[in-house]
């Protein structure tokens, strides 16, 4: 008999932890819809009625990134003490207020500028456009927006470590980087979504209700994580063929002293940084966060900016959706992964940095995309794609880097921590971003034969496209061969 009071001589083995999986993957795909609503909004809806800069977009996207960055070293511990229930049950409600409340941005910033707060949407937009405040109107909607923004990465930075520490409760590690590449292509699927709904609510009922109906998705979620969630061993729909297969490490994580719920060694959250597998960790994911990042920050932007296509026309929808479409490919990236850590005898950490070796070389692409992207737009989008393919394939052993070295009760908090890494990593890449894509279009600067803002973008696709292999020379050195830390109390 198990927990659950079943026994063992259960017929099969159930597949509830797919179940699981699968809440992972719609809680993914909500926190990527809601974080590309301004992406694909503030070029062409937007910044015309506050008369934003690139620098105003990348100061608000870079204040995102360096909160999201705190929140989730925060976030990541706080879960591990909270529980995966209600941290994630927390989380997904703290960030779908904030999505909603960039809604009322524009109604807050009329009232400010001109004193007149009982106004709607529309005639919000039609004060403002008719206010000689100009500045006033950018400064006040930048900070307004910045707000909103804070509340959503707050939020959000509970969605990987609970998601992480839930994979690591209901898969064993030979099976983590295959479901954490199912959950994970939610980013792919909700950036696929995107561009087919976001711009189309943006046009016909104004930009602010694609902020309030892309918001509210995540209240519903909330409601089935409460009928759905609970740890294998108090889910009657998970028998003892499933419990058992789900806990065969459970031996090789006795020396750190934890049950298989993971509930019992703990340490302090600065003893984390002085282990350099917590480094190894904060490198995977430092340069690599900051790289998807800035494509899915900025990819609506580079299609508008260097080949004059909106973000709702047509051409511009299918640019963005055939790149999001290409990067689903990583899906495969957490099935080649199980098959190295097979090759390698069932060590999982020694063949998961093998199979990021293989996802490091394909970024190198990028070098190629600026001169190609001359001979036609596609060629730019194709190989973005297939960086973003390599990013998520990277991601999905990145995150399990952590739940490799560490225990499952550490696992939130180094993933928390490693966040934090590329949540600093994403601010530096897009405040600087804003900053030169500013400076280039002022002053015609010049870059390998490319002048103004396509300079900009051959310098960042440069950086972009040497970062993997840089991250994973700084894994090697850092932890060269598998060694997991013990926690004690």
């Amino acid at each position: 008999m198990n927990n659950n009071g079943q026994s063992s001589t259960y017929y099969g083995k159930t597949n509830y932890r797919w179940v699981i999986c699968m809440m992972l993957f719609v809680a993914t795909t909500v926190n990527y819809m809601d974080r590309q609503v301004l992406s694909l909004t503030w070029k062409d809806f937007i910044s015309p009625e506050f008369g934003w800069t690139d620098n105003d977009y990348g100061t608000i996207t870079a204040c995102f990134s360096i909160v999201y960055a705190v929140c989730m070293l925060l976030a990541g511990n706080l879960i591990d003490r909270m529980g995966t229930r209600k941290g994630y049950l927390w989380a997904i409600g703290l960030w779908s207020s904030g999505a909603c409340l960039h809604a009322f941005c524009g109604i807050v910033t009329c009232g400010i500028v001109t004193g007149n707060w009982s106004v709607g949407f529309e005639e919000s937009r039609n004060l403002l456009s008719a206010s000689n405040a100009t500045l006033m109107v950018s400064t006040v909607s930048v900070y307004l927006f910045l707000a909103a923004r804070c509340i959503l990465a707050i939020g959000e930075a509970g969605n990987f470590p609970a998601a992480v520490k839930v994979t690591a409760e209901y898969f064993p590690k030979i099976d983590r980087a295959f479901a954490t590449s199912v959950f994970n292509s939610g980013a792919q699927i909700g950036a696929l979504l995107a561009p087919f709904t976001i711009p189309v609510l943006a046009r016909f009922f104004g930009w602010e209700w694609a902020f309030i109906i892309i918001g509210a998705i995540g209240y519903f979620w909330m409601g089935a994580w409460l009928l759905v969630y609970d740890k294998p061993r108090c889910k009657k729909q998970v028998n003892a063929a499933e419990l058992a297969y789900i806990e065969q490490d459970l031996a090789d994580e006795s020396s750190s002293h934890e049950t298989a719920d993971g509930t019992k060694s703990k340490m302090s959250l600065w003893k984390y940084f002085t282990l350099r597998q917590t480094w190894a960790a904060i490198f995977a994911k430092f340069m690599p966060d900051g790289v998807w990042w800035f494509f899915l920050f900025w990819a609506p932007a580079y299609v508008k900016d260097v080949y004059g296509y909106s973000s709702d026309s047509w051409m511009g929808i299918m640019l963005i959706f055939v790149l999001y479409l290409i990067s689903m490919v990583s899906i495969g990236g957490g099935a080649l992964t199980t098959w190295f850590i097979r090759k390698c005898g069932g060590k999982s950490y020694q063949g998961r940095v093998n199979s990021m070796l293989l996802f490091a070389f394909f970024p190198l692409l990028g070098l190629f995309a600026q001169p190609l992207g001359s001979v036609s737009c596609w060629y730019p989008i194709i190989i973005i794609g297939i960086i973003g393919a390599a990013h998520q394939s990277w991601s999905a052993n990145a995150y399990n880097i952590g739940s490799d070295l560490f225990p499952k009760s550490a696992v939130a908090t180094i993933t928390g921590i490693s966040g934090m890494a590329g949540g600093v990593g994403c601010f530096l890449l897009n405040k600087g971003s804003g900053m030169l894509f500013t400076y280039t279009k002022e002053t015609d600067m010049q870059v390998l034969g490319f002048h103004g803002i396509q300079a900009g973008y051959m310098i960042v696709f440069c950086i972009c496209s040497l970062a993997y292999l840089f991250s994973w020379f700084m894994i090697k050195i850092l932890v060269p061969k598998y060694k997991p830390v013990q926690v004690s109390e």
